[in-house]
């Protein structure tokens, strides 16, 4: 590996003029790591910018152009790269900056003044589009402001000003001309009008003029105030709170410094201490969650920033002082929120997300912590605020202490299940499932699901606590409670690994059950909280072949389940992917052995027999249903959910419901037309181990037979390489190594980057031990994807190389019985000896066998073959003389002057033309003379 920067700056310029853009960038980095030199790193980031053009990288491009002119302010190459980037990337103020500082190094520079004209007609356009004025006066924007603060403005004339103001906020030009004229003063007057439409104007209009500046997005937060911040997200207005809370977003990720990509230039000159409006928007956030003046949503927002901005992003990030600080002063005002019990009184206002959101948060604060030490106060923290709220005198406060420990497992699970160590917590909760008031039997139950999840706390509950679930379930006249009791007794069940006398409980019948399940499932009328117990029991009871039949049957039951996907809950989403595994019958089976059956069935031993129901035609009608019903866009969607809420465990289920559904060809098409393939690339990166083999294998399955453009438009195609290489692994089954194979030879077929990618992904040693392969299929798939690669020229430099057997293993190949192998294996050749002359006399050396081989091929039966040995013919002849004379001494003149000899026929033209241009190439050489001479 090189360690001389300008050699590495040589070599990428040399991979830049070759159009192979992704070396000359790895080149250009390696040259940046180790230069010292500031004049040749200004070249180096300008030259890399300039590959990030060509990729349509806009932002980097942008990015390294500042840092080029960070260095010298007078590169003037780097400043036109800059502004073709900003142009791109809609920031045409910006980008006509640029171009003025090259037209005014360049005068006379043509191209610059065709620029210049270019961006301002179109930022005139854009301008004249939202009706603003860019002048260098500021009468446009005091002309704005007189008409929004105007009660007698005309709506129309509002709406418009309102919208130019927006406009204006997001052009850096327009949000200095905003804030150098007092701007943030009008704008807070907007908001104070309570008018709804120009409170969102004025709070859009400042994210505007925050992102990317971190100065003047400290002077807004200073001059608007924290507290009127929080306040105004704090509204049950939904789009305002939203809109606040983007606004409070912009002017963390300036005080964090993150959207760098947004500077360019010479960084500020003042320094900013940002650490302590951190803290402060941090403390007012987590005084916002138990505040009783703040709405559901408002909490949610709060929430929402907390776990965005406080855990850190990068576990390699050694500083998680920021977690620490929520822990020391916010964890109780979590544990509070999760505690709360809406059904009583004096509930903090509420959504149906915000208790899993807060779990959420608990969960991401206890994993981003580093040491024992730090879990450890965690946990004391936790123990000693649950304590103080159990008081057997008063049981609403001891309520409030297990819903604690039910939010918390459903967050952090491990410290969850410590709590539940705690003394007397788990009796407490079996005491309040036998107490007389309703409320009580809800928070208990629903505890006692959560706990139910570790077996040894299943065991205990078991014991202790089934009889009630029963008695509960059977008298209560509460939806809500019995809903819950259903769960608990069917996950109890599965937690035991025995119904556990479910079905006699039922009557002897689980769609009795079901059938319960999906009409609280399809019953608006009940909260989404409780419905979704529905979707866990569901996940349960589908285990059973005949609930699986009769549910994918029920439309409203489905589409009902696909909206609560869309819910923010973890819980729903494992469900959800559980009930559609039993469904499609995508769960891992044990293969039974013929022998070992017979032989248990000879000492009268059980033998699980398989539900007719659960037969492929029932499982494939069941698919068909599922994807009728729109399970992809479902899928799709529950794919896009936060990693605290999409779990592995979840994600590998729903790899498994997307390789049964796609098990059909001629339901592919659907799949990746409703998001299905875009779905599945984040699936098969992370998770499980067999979850990525799943969705890698449901990827290759796609990549067969679909247009790739299509199925995996822009650059998400090269994002499906990797995974179908992985699959070319021989832990991996046949078919899974078959259809990547199928996959990857589509690919490979589509473009020379494709290939490139291919060929980085270090595949080509696994394909050719594919084309050594006994198996028939693999081997023809191997070498049809070989035939589409060697089109590129660093495959072929590979046959090149000494030291190798590639092309003696291709010519082997052209020998195969298998007329589809020799096909594939002619065809690879064919264009190998067409693009390399050194491989036609290299042919003749590795193999004794050539000769006979290229023979059989020019008289073969299939006239796809029979070409294609022809071309390798002609090939040869014309790389070199000698090589033409020694084919000329040999029988296959006689098979050339055969073919060439036979009359004209449409459909075998194409194979005589060749033998005949053979024959004109040997007559040009003076090898053989023409007919009339002989």
């Amino acid at each position: 590996q090189m360690e001389d920067p300008i050699q590495l700056k040589e070599e990428g310029n040399k991979y830049f003029q070759a159009n192979d853009y992704e070396k000359a960038i790895q080149s250009y980095t390696q040259a940046i790591k180790l230069n010292k030199d500031k004049a040749l790193q200004a070249v180096l980031y300008r030259n890399r910018a300039a590959c990030f053009l060509k990729k349509e990288e806009y932002a980097k491009a942008a990015s390294d152009a500042s840092r080029a002119i960070d260095i010298n302010a007078s590169d003037i190459k780097a400043l036109y790269r800059r502004s073709q980037a900003l142009e791109k990337l809609g920031k045409l103020d910006q980008a006509f900056k640029d171009a003025q500082k090259c037209a005014t190094m360049e005068p006379r520079n043509k191209n610059f003044q065709e620029i210049l004209r270019r961006l301002g007609a179109d930022i005139q356009e854009k301008v004249n589009a939202g009706g603003a004025v860019l002048g260098s006066q500021t009468t446009g924007v005091q002309k704005m402001f007189e008409i929004l603060l105007d009660e007698n403005s005309e709506k129309e004339k509002r709406e418009k000003a309102a919208n130019n103001l927006i406009v204006l906020g997001r052009e850096e030009a327009g949000a200095e001309r905003i804030f150098q004229n007092n701007g943030v003063s009008l704008l807070l007057q907007l908001i104070e009008t309570k008018n709804a439409e120009l409170i969102l104007a004025a709070v859009r209009t400042l994210s505007g003029m925050c992102t990317g500046h971190k100065a003047r997005a400290t002077a807004i937060l200073h001059y608007l105030g924290i507290d009127n911040i929080c306040m105004w997200m704090s509204v049950d207005n939904e789009e305002i709170s939203l809109a606040v809370c983007n606004l409070l977003q912009t002017i963390t990720d300036c005080l964090l410094g993150q959207g760098k990509e947004e500077h360019h230039g010479k960084e500020e000159a003042v320094v900013l201490d940002t650490k302590k409006d951190l803290r402060m928007i941090t403390m007012r956030l987590l005084d916002m969650l138990i505040s009783k003046k703040v709405s559901g949503q408002g909490r949610d927002r709060a929430l929402n920033l907390l776990n965005k901005n406080i855990p850190r992003k990068d576990p390699k990030d050694h500083d998680n002082s920021r977690t620490v600080f929520v822990i020391d002063n916010g964890l109780k005002k979590i544990l509070k929120v999760v505690g709360q019990i809406p059904e009583m009184p004096d509930c903090l206002p509420l959504t149906e997300n915000t208790q899993l959101t807060a779990s959420v948060l608990l969960n991401k604060l206890y994993d981003d912590l580093r040491c024992d030490p730090e879990r450890d106060n965690y946990r004391v923290i936790c123990e000693e605020y649950i304590k103080s709220k159990i008081d057997p005198q008063d049981m609403d406060k001891t309520l409030h202490a297990i819903q604690m420990v039910s939010g918390v497992l459903q967050g952090p699970f491990d410290l969850g299940n410590k709590l539940l160590g705690m003394k007397g917590v788990m009796e407490m909760m079996v005491a309040l499932c036998g107490s007389e008031r309703e409320i009580d039997q809800l928070v208990a139950v629903e505890a006692l699901i959560h706990a139910s999840t570790k077996l040894s706390r299943a065991t205990f509950i078991i014991s202790n606590g089934i009889t009630l679930l029963k008695e509960i379930y059977k008298k209560t006249k509460n939806e809500k409670i019995k809903i819950r009791a259903l769960v608990g007794l069917c996950k109890l069940g599965s937690a035991g690994g025995t119904d556990y006398g479910l079905r006699q409980f039922a009557e002897g019948s689980t769609e009795k059950l079901a059938k319960q399940c999906r009409k609280w499932l399809c019953n608006t009328s009940i909260d989404a909280r409780t419905r979704k117990w529905a979707v866990e029991g569901l996940a349960y009871l589908t285990l059973d072949a005949d609930v699986k039949d009769d549910f994918v049957e029920d439309e409203p039951a489905l589409q009902a389940m696909f909206e609560l996907a869309k819910t923010s809950d973890k819980t729903i989403l494992y469900s959800v992917a559980s009930a559609l595994v039993n469904c499609t019958n995508s769960y891992d089976t044990k293969e039974l052995v013929p022998e070992l059956v017979q032989l248990a069935k000879f000492s009268k031993q059980h033998v699980p027999e398989e539900h007719p129901k659960d037969k492929k035609d029932f499982v494939v009608k069941r698919v068909k249903r599922l994807l009728k019903a729109g399970v992809v866009s479902a899928l799709a969607c529950m794919v896009k959910a936060d990693s605290a809420i999409l779990t592995d465990q979840s994600k590998e289920l729903i790899a498994r419901v997307f390789l049964a559904l796609c098990e059909d060809p001629k339901d592919r098409g659907t799949i990746v037309a409703q998001g299905g393939g875009k779905a599945l690339i984040p699936l098969a990166v992370e998770g499980t181990e067999a979850g990525k083999i799943k969705a890698s294998h449901a990827l290759a399955k796609i990549a067969a037979i679909s247009n790739p453009d299509m199925a995996f438009p822009g650059e998400r195609v090269y994002e499906v390489v990797r995974p179908l290489v992985s699959l070319l692994n021989t832990e991996r089954d046949g078919l899974q190594n078959y259809e990547a194979l199928l996959g990857l030879t589509n690919f490979s077929g589509r473009s020379d980057k494709l290939r490139m990618k291919i060929v980085k992904e270090r595949a080509l040693p696994d394909i050719e031990n594919y084309m050594f392969e006994n198996h028939d299929q693999l081997r023809q798939a191997a070498t049809e994807c070989m035939c589409n690669l060697v089109v590129n020229k660093e495959v072929q430099e590979r046959f090149v190389a000494d030291g190798n057997d590639r092309l003696k293993l291709v010519v082997l190949l052209c020998g195969e019985d298998d007329e589809k192998v020799q096909i594939a294996a002619a065809g690879a050749l064919a264009m190998l000896t067409a693009a390399q002359k050194k491989l036609c006399s290299k042919m003749t050396e590795v193999t004794t066998q050539w000769l006979e081989i290229l023979q059989r091929l020019c008289l073969h039966d299939n006239m796809e073959v029979q070409h294609r040995g022809l071309v390798i013919t002609f090939n040869l002849i014309s790389a070199d003389k000698e090589l033409a004379k020694k084919l000329v001494e040999t029988e296959l003149l006689e098979i050339l002057t055969y073919i060439g000899k036979q009359e004209d026929d449409p459909k075998k033209q194409h194979v005589i033309n060749v033998a005949r241009d053979c024959l004109t190439r040997c007559m040009d050489y003076g090898l053989i003379k023409p007919l009339s001479q002989a």
